[in-house]
């Protein structure tokens, strides 16, 4: 018999036992003892679960784990080694400040969807958005799939909930009108030449802060993406690698950006010789006066109020990215290009973020055919010149 359920004197509960085998090691009888609960009939129940579960060999033996205990070892062996310092700060913070606090009393095994559940519910009666409590179903998720493949848990009970969906927010862009206003306003600014280069070159934010000297070729009018400076409350500042192989990239400059980067240049060399620390290669271009980080959120910060002066919407840092994006394929430049400038790892990504902007285009392209056509092939007996007037 694999099981059986019995009642000890003075407990209100059923216990099954589980037969597991013969101890390898010791040649001894291995038991299980599980509480059930007062019902003998889902005791039954739950009895012949777990020798099913023995049977197809999908039973793990419970221990004492908890959610916490996972989480946190979780974080460390899989995530740090992993993810970015930034992604893994804000693991950490989801992971100690809302998942930690909700469920990690449960042991793991007994962790049910019903938990996880009523915390996105809470979560959600406090305020937060759904794209917010989406993050924490992200983090939750992945740490139970991996919870699976070390058999720690039969199977993922965050697959059996469903997270808040998101609204679908507009991309908020400039268009040039905006942009112009803006950099107008940032001209007297320290961060002028930044914002001038987020907005030419649709480089992210640590990618702009992270370029040294060495990175920048005036003279073929191109930088090079390498790597990316981050701050972090543990390590400070550092340096890490593109998000992905085609983050890697050249970006080619326009003119006027060549000629605001040679001013900089010879600004910087003029303040740093006044230091008596001549500018090098490795220096980075957008920096203090002594050649240190700035510091990313200043940046975002600054960014925000400059764009409140000048009269404008504001738009975070993040989206002079999507900005440049949108004017260059409304200027009908290829989206292979576009996706070449941003780094993106495929054009089906490139297509689908900024999936608003394509419409217009669609309708550009067929007025362009009919004005390639016009001269041939006139099916509607128009003279070829209104065809094209009406186009």
């Amino acid at each position: 018999m694999r099981g059986r359920i019995i009642k000890r004197e003075g407990s209100k509960n059923y216990t099954i036992v589980l037969q597991l085998g013969l101890d390898p090691a010791t040649g001894k009888r291995k038991q299980q003892w599980i509480t059930a609960g007062p019902s003998k009939r889902e005791a039954e129940k739950q009895m012949a679960k777990l020798i099913h579960e023995l049977d197809s060999g999908d039973y793990i033996k419970p221990d004492r784990t908890s959610v916490a205990q996972y989480l946190r070892r979780w974080l460390v062996e899989c995530g740090k080694p992993s993810l970015t310092p930034r992604s893994y700060e804000r693991y950490k913070g989801i992971i100690e400040k809302n998942l930690i606090p909700a469920i990690g009393r449960i042991r793991l095994i007994d962790l049910r969807p019903e938990h996880i559940q009523r915390h996105y519910t809470t979560l959600i009666d406090k305020g937060l958005a759904a794209r917010t409590v989406r993050y924490d179903h992200i983090v939750l998720h992945g740490a139970l799939r991996m919870a699976v493949k070390w058999q720690l848990v039969p199977r993922n009970v965050a697959d059996a909930v469903e997270p808040p969906k998101a609204r679908d927010s507009e991309m908020q862009t400039w268009d040039s009108d905006e942009v112009a206003a803006f950099l107008d306003a940032a001209k007297t600014t320290p961060y002028y030449v930044l914002f001038y280069a987020a907005l030419y070159t649709g480089a992210r934010r640590s990618e702009l802060l992270g370029l040294s000297w060495r990175h920048v070729d005036l003279f073929y009018s191109q930088i090079n993406i390498e790597r990316g400076l981050h701050w972090t409350k543990a390590q400070g500042y550092i340096f890490t690698q593109p998000k992905s192989v085609k983050s890697k990239r050249t970006i080619a400059l326009s003119p006027s950006l060549v000629l605001l980067l040679k001013e900089h240049r010879e600004k910087q060399e003029c303040s740093r010789l006044l230091i008596g620390k001549p500018l090098t290669e490795d220096d980075l271009v957008f920096a203090h006066e002594d050649g240190s980080p700035l510091f990313p959120n200043s940046v975002s910060r600054a960014w925000t109020l400059l764009a409140s002066k000048a009269g404008i919407k504001v738009i975070r840092f993040h989206d002079a990215r999507h900005s440049h994006a949108s004017l260059l394929l409304r200027q009908g430049v290829h989206p292979r290009v576009v996706q070449e400038r941003l780094g993106h790892s495929t054009i089906a990504t490139t297509l689908d973020v900024y999936s608003h902007v394509t419409p217009g285009l669609q309708e550009a392209a067929a007025k362009r055919f009919d004005e390639a056509m016009s001269s041939k092939y006139n099916n509607h007996g128009y003279p070829d010149n209104k065809l094209v007037a009406n186009s």
